[in-house]
């Protein structure tokens, strides 16, 4: 691929009309743009330019010779998760996973007039043309492998720069593995830039694909900072934007769980409740927050956020606002998603999420309930809230669930009540293994709503996606199969690669 000549110093003092992003400063516009280049570089090509370029020409031969324009990689990465307006939000993993995985769950009801697509998930009526999640991961995991390849082979980063950099990529690679692995169960397992090799990779067993998971974040964990840095990568951030040590920490506490599922060795369970414990007991960082705040973005106070995806554009707030708060109007081909019956009727009496966490329009005598966690939904107003990808409540819940699976009631039912008593609510009343079990799944279901597919994956790891959804589906207008609980492979992969093969029942 020929890379287009355009100059750094260019880029670095670019002069720029601001109409569209009130507000942001050059030097933040000049990072973006260079960002959205590299983007553009990593994503399109399959192999670096076959001539030295110049030294001031942004191509992927040297964007590893430099702090900035490296950062940067990582950067259009961490929009390609969630893209801004600017950029297109339709296509934002986080909001896609959100929505799609709500959908198939029982956690939205869903307008009529919505498109095919959409349809297709609320019905558990899925196609092998119905491939968003797996589509917009592997381009991302494309580019985490080109960074941790570039950012491994250059001799001019500095070291604790180049480590930062590196366990970054390896932690963004294993977030995006854990989706695939759990909706679509074997993947391929893409660990290079190398076309041959990828084109015709088969699917590798879900134990491999945790088994690389695993691999990835302890190497990440080694290597992230325990700072939460800002986003040249060399000063200490108020926000929690860019992945930490404590992000990669999270993750393999839910990896650690999950895993003991597929496993069945105990020694899983273990890990998770221990990495979920560096969490919990990490006061002087984190603590649950009040309802009113575990949404808002980490420098406003809100110490229960792990790791947040930031909007990246000024005056655009968070994507999960624009999707779920419903206008006065009530749903709409724009906004065709709210609150199902069967979700709003799990609220106990009492429970302080179903206050603050929930909404409701009345239009036509009809009232629809909707998620209120992200309430800033307005144009070029202050952004005050991020995309929670991690937060601690997940790791007491995490925690309570892998002390249930080792038998130890006391400190499983203690995890538990930290969640329900900041929801207002009494200790549970569950004092066997079974029963904490099936408190630990409500207890999710109306903690977790609309947040990245965790009812969808809870009915899955708990093994209970049968019972429900075969109750569900069919409210829902469609007819629920055990095979509904893997997502299908998409047909334009299965046609370009020979050794793919698809789920059952597609």
């Amino acid at each position: 691929m020929k890379i287009s000549n355009i100059k750094y110093a260019q880029v670095s003092n670019i002069k720029y009309k601001n109409n569209f992003a009130p507000g942001i400063s050059r030097q933040k516009m000049a990072r973006w743009v260079r960002v959205l280049i590299l983007s553009g570089i990593l994503s399109s090509c399959q192999k670096f330019v076959q001539t030295p370029p110049p030294v001031t020409t942004l191509s992927s031969e040297n964007t590893y010779t430099s702090v900035s324009t490296a950062a940067a990689v990582l950067d259009g990465i961490y929009i390609s998760l969630n893209p801004s307006a600017t950029i297109g939000s339709g296509n934002s993993f986080s909001l896609k996973t959100s929505l799609l995985c709500g959908l198939s769950a029982d956690e939205f009801s869903l307008i009529s007039t919505a498109g095919a697509d959409l349809i297709h998930y609320h019905t558990n009526g899925l196609t092998n043309q119905n491939g968003d999640i797996w589509n917009l991961a592997y381009p991302i995991i494309f580019n985490a492998n080109s960074a941790i390849a570039g950012i491994s082979n250059s001799n001019s980063l500095p070291t604790k720069i180049k480590e930062q950099l590196l366990g970054e990529a390896q932690f963004v690679r294993a977030f995006l593995y854990f989706y695939l692995v759990n909706l679509y169960g074997p993947v391929p397992l893409a660990l290079t830039t190398t076309p041959q090799t990828n084109a015709t990779l088969s699917r590798a067993p879900i134990s491999q694909v945790y088994q690389q998971i695993i691999s990835d974040l302890t190497s990440a964990q080694s290597k992230l900072s325990t700072q939460f840095l800002d986003g040249t990568i060399l000063n200490p951030s108020a926000d929690r934007s860019r992945p930490s040590y404590w992000a990669a920490t999270a993750l393999l506490a839910r990896v650690y769980l999950c895993n003991g599922y597929v496993t069945g060795d105990n020694s899983n369970f273990s890990k998770a409740a221990s990495e979920s414990s560096i969490l919990i007991n990490n006061r002087a960082l984190f603590g649950l927050s009040s309802l009113d705040q575990v949404f808002l973005k980490a420098s406003l106070g809100n110490n229960e956020a792990i790791w947040q995806l930031e909007p990246t554009a000024a005056g655009f707030p968070t994507t999960e606002a624009r999707e779920f708060v419903l206008p006065a109007t009530g749903p709409s081909v724009s906004h065709p998603v709210w609150l199902s019956d069967s979700l709003m009727s799990k609220f106990e009496p009492g429970d302080q999420r179903r206050t603050q966490w929930v909404n409701s329009v009345t239009t036509g005598g009809t009232t629809y309930y909707f998620a209120y966690k992200y309430k800033n939904n307005v144009l070029n107003s202050a952004i005050n809230e991020y995309t929670n990808i991690f937060r601690l409540g997940e790791q007491y819940l995490i925690r309570a669930e892998a002390e249930t699976k080792l038998n130890d009631i006391a400190k499983a039912q203690a995890d538990l009540n930290a969640i329900r008593n900041r929801a207002g609510l009494p200790n549970t009343t569950a004092t066997t293994q079974a029963a904490l079990i099936t408190s630990i799944l409500h207890e999710r279901q109306v903690e977790f709503f609309s947040e990245m597919g965790h009812r969808w994956m809870d009915l899955k790891r708990l093994g209970v996606v049968n019972s429900i959804m075969g109750t569900v589906t069919p409210t829902k207008g469609g007819i629920w199969n055990a095979n509904d609980g893997l997502y299908p492979v998409p047909a334009t992969d299965l046609n370009a690669d020979p050794n793919l093969v698809q789920n059952p029942g597609y």
